[in-house]
């Protein structure tokens, strides 16, 4: 698969505040809770499910080009992306599109150098204190577990990316006049932006990229690393129950052979 190869990282990064914060504006009031998301069917839903690696690189293509901006995976390595079902040199080349910080270079800069597939996908702020400085205050978190911990999962992940408001329908009190409108939010507002538009990236295998296919695709991607090696885990677990169960079949048979010559 080569979806990873050729996208645009467009101008749109700038604005999203990366994919998934919803984060609370500060004094905002947590008394609403977030609306329950729709329930989504994943096809990695199940022990027997599995991730449409198309999709996860798809998504890979979102994150790089707009929730990166704001977001950082530093729990993912590039060598990771191997199990999204790209080879050695595409991980290789994947990396080099990305800058790694060394140490300090300039006065007010760090040194930085093309990536490696040993590095950790890179921060896109120097300091929490510089993420909270260019977000008002509210700092982006750190999606590389966000699909596990976040309540609701996938499901209101999605939901989230989708379901922006232009203001709150019933005027609700208690909600901050400041921040975005959006009911799977904690108290219904986020101080995220809507980070997706139609076209905010150039799918290479020719997907149409519309907002709601990017939000999808980026969940399935913020999964995918969630935990990268799920499908492998399956597959042995698969494995191991078949093995197991032909075991056991087995050793029923050899009981039987053995006690049949006993008198009953």
């Amino acid at each position: 698969m080569t979806c990873l190869q050729g996208f645009t990282q467009t101008v749109f990064r700038s604005v999203g505040c990366g994919m998934l914060a919803c984060l609370p504006v500060q004094g905002m009031a947590h008394s609403l809770t977030p609306d329950k998301a729709p329930a989504q069917h994943w096809s990695f839903d199940g022990p027997l499910g599995h991730y449409d690696l198309a999709a996860v690189q798809r998504g890979y293509a979102v994150f790089a080009g707009v929730c990166a901006a704001c977001h950082s995976l530093g729990a993912v390595h590039f060598s990771d992306l191997a199990a999204a079902g790209l080879s050695s040199d595409q991980v290789m080349a994947l990396a080099a599109t990305w800058k790694v910080p060394t140490g300090p270079g300039e006065p007010g800069q760090s040194a930085q150098r093309k990536g490696q597939p040993d590095d950790a996908f890179p921060a896109p702020y120097a300091s929490p204190d510089a993420a909270r400085a260019a977000n008002n205050g509210a700092v982006p978190p750190d999606l590389s577990r966000v699909a596990i911990v976040y309540p609701g999962g996938p499901d209101r992940i999605l939901a989230l990316l989708t379901r922006y408001g232009a203001a709150d329908p019933q005027g609700k009190p208690g909600i901050h006049a400041n921040g975005f409108y959006n009911p799977y939010a904690i108290g219904h507002r986020t101080a995220m932006p809507p980070p997706l538009r139609d076209n905010a990236v150039v799918y290479a295998d020719g997907t149409a990229a519309t907002a709601a296919q990017e939000a999808r695709d980026v969940t399935t991607f913020l999964a995918w690393v969630s935990s990268p090696h799920a499908d492998s885990k399956r597959r042995l677990g698969v494995g191991v129950a078949l093995y197991l169960c032909f075991l056991a079949i087995l050793l029923v048979i050899l009981k039987r052979r053995i006690w049949s010559h006993v008198a009953k």
